[in-house]
């Protein structure tokens, strides 16, 4: 037995189930085709009898026939009439008729063998001779179970009326075989017990058999009729002896037409004229003999068919399960689960195989969620300026999938405007959203142009701009990122009320120059929010003198952020590293000094404009003591000084900085307090009007006064309803319209929501 024998056979039981599942199909199919076969051939049986009984019949209605000419032959007649004139017999009329009827007997076989017998002649007349004495005829031709008496007195001396004697044992010129007789008085009318002559027709046995040879096979089989008594007429096949226990026994149904009895089909008709009984008997063997050939191929084909299958799936079995007796090997070996096999192998397969998926999938998961860091990373790095080589750039892009085009091309930042000195969360969030839609316009956009972009802070974002890959570009024309930018800044604007400050450099020949043209760009964006400019800045408009001392315009706003956020060690960290880089760092003059003491008292001076500054009592004491500051102090003091100033506004800035938000709110109450009227008042409008983001005031409004601002609007909307309704002026659909609402039925609603009565209602109560 192989060691993992349990997979060999599961796989070979499956396929001699498949083999079994269309066997019994076939099956099936075989005893359908036989079943058919069997039907179509007792049909055909039972066809071929009934044509035989029509045959038979019709024979025998050709004798009666004859019997009836007989009986309308003159010479005949005048026979019949006639009597012994000195006991001679009218030989010549006797010759005549035995003459005229031998042509009866030469076309047709039913009559090759009838007389008439003459009781006035006491002769027999047959085809072509006469018998003067009926002793004579005897002697040739006789039923050997009667006497010559018995003979006349039971066929010669009756009156017969179309009779037919049941089968008889007869001797026919020295030959033993059995006869029916049909025998007929003449003339017809007789009705005496003793006819002046009788036609009788000897009917033999096998001329009957004969049409109904149809029935027979080769091999076997039998026929059998009788009469309405029940008298044996003819027989083939069978003796008497068997017939008579057929018809008594009781499992024979005598009235149902096809049956099998013991090993053979019988079947039995019954004549509406004469009530003769037609019965057949065939071997079920020769009956089934189509069906049979049918059996023997289907078997055949069948016991091949599933021979040659069991060797094919033995072989197929082999084939699939040495592949996982391979897999399961390796897998032990791997994961050291030998114990844990039990008795499903698939189970363990399955357990490994979906715990290696799980952690490829985990992992690279984990490596397609780093990639979008480890390329912001290289972004930061290049304009950072820590690269030191093309070939460190091209590797770092390469590991980092950005697909960077090393040529030419310029490095802008994208400022977000209008939250300065905002950082609470909701804010972050609005800004991080507001970048990821940026992005996503200029990835859309570009086409032209391949476009990396990094954050730089949390309102800016840094841009390098390269040809297209695609587009096999050699430069990128300052006139398209012109046309890009402005197309950015108006659907930014127009679509989602984001304004940007864009500033670019001059355009770079080499992939080592990016940092450079960041320094540019971000001179321009000092140089754009120092000159206060919106829109687009290039670094070549700009041309401020650079000085010796060092206070960038960048440190300046993270400055004044960090003090209108009221962080005070993260201000007072600034001031210091300001004071360090130009005290420890740099030897300035003292026109130099000057100047920058004087930039720093310009940045308190700035953040005086502050609304919680200016409308503080604090605020002249304050302003007085900022142009205090002389320059000819030392460091240390000037430092300290400006130090105690920043505490002391960060301090009045967190106590008024609410404020700020209360006036908000208070300029969205009065905006909605004037237009609740209007049908088309919503969030966007209010936001549109304080000149802020939608999610900004609606969390603003929510934080202040504790209420939704759609609540607020349907609070007010239904107040001013509720003093429409106390007076008899319109009615409730003109209110509705009134207060703002387009749908009288929305009107209702909201009404009794807010109200918790209906218009009608609070009207009706007010009158009361």
């Amino acid at each position: 037995m192989p060691k993992y024998s349990r997979i060999f056979r599961r796989f070979l039981i499956s396929y001699i189930i498949i083999l079994i599942i269309p066997s019994i199909a076939g099956y099936m199919s075989y005893r359908t085709a036989i079943s058919v076969t069997q039907s179509i051939s007792i049909e055909n049986k039972v066809t071929q009898l009934q044509k035989s009984q029509e045959i038979l019949e019709r024979r025998i209605a050709e004798v009666e026939s004859f019997t009836r000419q007989l009986a309308l032959n003159q010479d005949l007649s005048l026979l019949l009439t006639e009597n012994l004139v000195d006991e001679k017999a009218n030989v010549y009329g006797i010759w005549k008729i035995s003459r005229d009827i031998k042509a009866y007997s030469q076309t047709n076989d039913f009559l090759k063998h009838f007389y008439i017998y003459l009781k006035n002649f006491n002769v027999i007349i047959t085809p072509g001779n006469a018998y003067f004495r009926p002793e004579h005829y005897y002697l040739t031709s006789h039923y050997t179970n009667l006497t010559l008496e018995q003979w006349k007195s039971t066929i010669l001396d009756k009156t017969h009326r179309s009779e037919m004697m049941p089968l008889s044992p007869f001797m026919n010129n020295g030959t033993q075989t059995s006869v029916m007789t049909f025998m007929q008085s003449l003339p017809l009318d007789s009705f005496n017990d003793s006819a002046p002559a009788t036609v009788v027709t000897i009917l033999d046995e096998q001329t009957i058999n004969g049409l109904l040879s149809g029935l027979r096979d080769p091999d076997g089989g039998w026929t059998y009729i009788s009469d309405a008594q029940g008298h044996t007429l003819s027989l083939q096949g069978i003796n008497q002896q068997e017939i008579e226990q057929l018809s008594s026994d009781k499992r024979l149904n005598k009235e149902e037409m096809s049956q099998f009895y013991q090993d053979d089909l019988v079947i039995t008709i019954r004549s509406e004229q004469s009530g003769w009984v037609y019965r057949a008997g065939i071997p079920r063997h020769n009956l089934m003999e189509n069906a049979n050939k049918i059996k023997y191929i289907t078997w055949s084909v069948t016991g091949v068919a599933l021979f040659i299958g069991l060797i094919v799936g033995f072989m197929l079995s082999y084939r699939n399960s040495a592949p996982i007796n391979r897999l399961l090997g390796v897998m032990k070996e791997q994961f050291g689960k030998d114990e844990t096999l039990g008795r499903n192998e698939y189970d363990f397969l399955q357990g490994n195989i979906s715990h290696i998926l799980t952690n490829n999938k985990r992992l690279e998961t984990e490596l397609n969620r780093q990639l979008p860091l480890i390329r912001d990373a290289f972004l930061k790095r290049l304009i950072a300026g820590e690269f030191q080589s093309k070939e460190e750039i091209a590797s770092a892009a390469a590991q980092a999938d950005t697909g960077l085009n090393m040529s030419v091309g310029f490095t802008g930042i994208l400022q977000i405007n209008g939250y300065s000195g905002m950082d609470s969360v909701e804010i972050l969030n609005e800004l991080n959203a507001a970048r990821l839609i940026l992005k996503q316009i200029l990835l859309e956009s570009g086409r032209r142009l391949d476009i990396h972009m990094t954050d730089l802070g949390s309102d800016r974002i840094v841009a390098i701009f390269t040809p297209a890959i695609q587009e096999e570009l050699e430069e990128v024309r300052k006139e398209d990122i012109e046309q890009l930018l402005t197309w950015l800044a108006d659907t930014a604007f127009g679509e989602y009320r984001i304004t940007i400050t864009a500033a670019m450099s001059d355009p770079f020949a080499s992939i080592l120059e990016v940092s450079h043209a960041y320094e540019q760009a971000r001179q321009a964006l000092e140089y754009a929010v120092y000159m206060n400019r919106k829109g687009m800045v290039w670094f070549s408009e700009t041309r401020i003198e650079s000085n010796t001392y060092y206070y960038p315009i960048d440190v300046e706003l993270r400055l004044i952020s960090t003090i209108r956020a009221g962080d005070v060690e993260e201000a007072e960290r600034i001031v210091q590293s300001i004071m360090e880089q130009n005290t420890q760092n740099r030897e300035l003059s003292m026109e130099m000094k000057h100047q920058f003491i004087g930039e720093l008292k310009g940045t308190l001076l700035k953040l005086l404009d502050q609304k919680a500054l200016m409308e503080s009592p604090m605020f002249e004491k304050m302003k007085d003591r900022i142009i205090g500051i002389q320059t000819q102090e030392g460091t240390e003091v000037i430092s300290r000084e400006i130090t105690e100033i920043i505490v002391a506004m960060c301090g009045l800035i967190s106590s008024k900085k609410s404020d700020i938000h209360i006036k908000t709110v208070k300029q969205i109450n009065d905006y909605i307090g004037e237009m609740y009227a209007d049908p088309d008042l919503n969030l966007y409008r209010i936001a549109e009007k304080v000149e802020r983001p939608e999610k900004y005031i609606s969390q603003l409004f929510k934080e202040v006064t504790g209420t939704n601002l759609s609540d607020h609007l349907e609070k007010v909307r239904m107040d001013h309803a509720a003093e429409l309704l106390k007076h008899n002026e319109y009615n409730v659909d003109e209110i509705a319209i009134h207060v703002g609402y387009n749908s009288s039925h929305s009107f209702r609603r909201a009404f009794k929501r807010v109200m918790g009565v209906s218009p009608t209602t609070f009207r009706q109560s007010i009158k009361e």
